[in-house]
């Protein structure tokens, strides 16, 4: 996707543009709400994130000046306020999400991915595919190549989170608050041995491997290049 972000903490916007784009996303920043009308009315874009108190023009006169343009693009408004009032009056301006601050950069990220998918209307998925991988969410099974693969809870919530990332590099950090639901580092190799069990399962008995470990930054689901 192609997002927006309109915040005014450098800092927070870097740690968020990061994020999103090892998530593959393409991300574009704008640290004033003035460059942010601008920005967010010139261009089209797939998701904003837009910070509820900015320098120049406040958040939400963003948000209803780009729906009175008639702009449909999806909306999650950040805020330090979390009050039922403060959420109601984001929502009413035309915000599609509010997300109070601080927030897990997990949240962020599924909080854009939901935006998205309910735009695009899409039906619920049932199934993954990956090459000649394939993973039946309903049935919670997964086979290679028409071949059973028995894998257990954790692996294959690892598994899922790797396949619908397909292509993409995926975090220990991402890993570690949607997998496990850590939101901090247990300074173990707690990821390496399940990816290794993974492995060992997915790739083993398979002349083409599809997890690929990206040095320095995480890992793949993909086939070999």
């Amino acid at each position: 996707m192609r997002i927006l972000l309109i915040e005014d903490d450098c800092e927070a916007a870097a740690y968020m543009a990061k994020g999103l784009k090892e998530a593959g996303h393409v991300v574009d920043h704008a640290a004033t709400g003035t460059d942010g009308l601008f920005l967010a009315t010139s261009e089209r874009w797939d998701a904003m994130v837009i910070d509820r108190m900015l320098p120049g023009l406040d958040g939400l006169a963003i948000i209803q000046a780009i729906r009175a343009a008639g702009n449909t693009t999806p909306v999650l408004v950040l805020s330090a306020l979390g009050k039922v009032d403060d959420r109601v009056r984001g929502l009413k301006a035309g915000g599609d999400d509010y997300l109070v601050k601080p927030y897990a950069f997990a949240e962020l990220l599924a909080r854009i991915e939901a935006l998205s998918r309910r735009v695009s209307a899409a039906q619920p998925e049932t199934r993954l595919k990956v090459e000649d991988l394939e993973m039946d969410l309903l049935a919670r099974s997964v086979n290679r190549g028409g071949q059973a693969i028995d894998l257990q809870p954790r692996e294959f919530r690892l598994l899922e989170y790797l396949m619908r990332y397909a292509g993409q590099v995926v975090t220990r950090t991402m890993l570690l608050e949607n997998v496990w639901e850590y939101h901090f580092d247990p300074q173990t190799n707690l990821i390496d041995v399940h990816i290794s069990r993974l492995r060992q399962k997915v790739d083993k008995d398979f002349a083409v491997p599809l997890i690929h470990t990206v040095r320095g930054a995480g890992y793949t689901l993909r086939a070999a290049r």
